[in-house]
């Protein structure tokens, strides 16, 4: 990259980043005002209510539930779509544009717009968030996976295609051994992310404890609020860190 160019990028760079601040308000300014949330949390958060321990933990772990079955459903089903969006695999190029218009689609909407939308025919509680998470995952797993496919190593497939298998058992014996180790690092990853969805998802009534900690702040119970969200801590720092080990295993 020559000189000229890389002066054409910083100075577009730069311009973007003035762009965004003045479209944004930033101002340094405010950061002198971060005392007041500190205060806030001081006198409004503390002490702690402990009392409210067991149910926040039962709630957490509706959420870990509503993360563990959305993204188990959403890997399940774009396992095998991810095969027509990848052009190795895809029967034909009609298939293929359409699975990945699809995936795409999918991908797009957000867990809590699809979370909206579901809970009118599913009704309040975990099941619309699952789904929401699910349908979302669908998307993102099956282009992840897809690429995966397209990236994988030819010779162990041209070795199964000389000994007269079919198309099923190249992907059976040819790409899935390949590709197992990076699908379940990808699950794991989105099974952390599906944590933090189905937080968000309790605030439009998909129950666990982003439900609680949204009817908290509603009456302003700020000390069952601390609590609520010391567990919510605990229980991403609990994923994350068996996420890490799984994907550290299986790579």
């Amino acid at each position: 990259m020559n000189r000229g160019i890389k002066w054409s990028l910083t100075f577009m760079s730069a311009i973007l980043i003035i762009w965004s601040g003045y479209s944004t308000e930033f101002d340094f300014s405010k950061f002198l005002r971060l005392g007041k949330s500190v205060e806030f949390v001081w006198n409004k958060w503390l002490p702690i209510d402990w009392s409210i321990f067991p149910v926040a933990l039962k709630s957490a772990i509706i959420t870990l539930q509503i993360a563990i079955l959305g993204t188990f459903i959403g890997m399940l089903i774009a396992l095998p779509l991810s095969f027509l969006a990848a052009f190795n695999t895809a029967p034909s190029a009609y298939l293929y544009h359409l699975t990945r218009s699809i995936l795409n689609f999918l991908r797009s909407v957000p867990e809590i717009v699809l979370g909206l939308i579901l809970v009118p025919s599913l009704s309040l509680g975990p099941f619309p968030a699952v789904m929401a998470i699910a349908i979302h995952n669908i998307g993102v797993l099956g282009k992840l996976i897809s690429e995966l496919i397209e990236a994988a190593d030819t010779g162990q497939q041209e070795a199964v295609t000389s000994v007269g298998a079919s198309k099923l058992f190249v992907i059976l014996y040819g790409i899935l051994p390949q590709i197992i180790p990076n699908i379940l690092s990808q699950y794991f990853y989105r099974l952390e992310v599906g944590v933090r969805a189905s937080l968000i998802l309790g605030f439009i009534g998909g129950g666990g404890i982003g439900n609680m900690l949204f009817i908290d702040f509603k009456v302003f119970n700020y000390q069952a609020v601390a609590c609520e969200v010391l567990v919510i801590m605990l229980l991403v720092l609990i994923v994350d860190y068996v996420g890490t080990l799984v994907r550290k295993k299986v790579i």
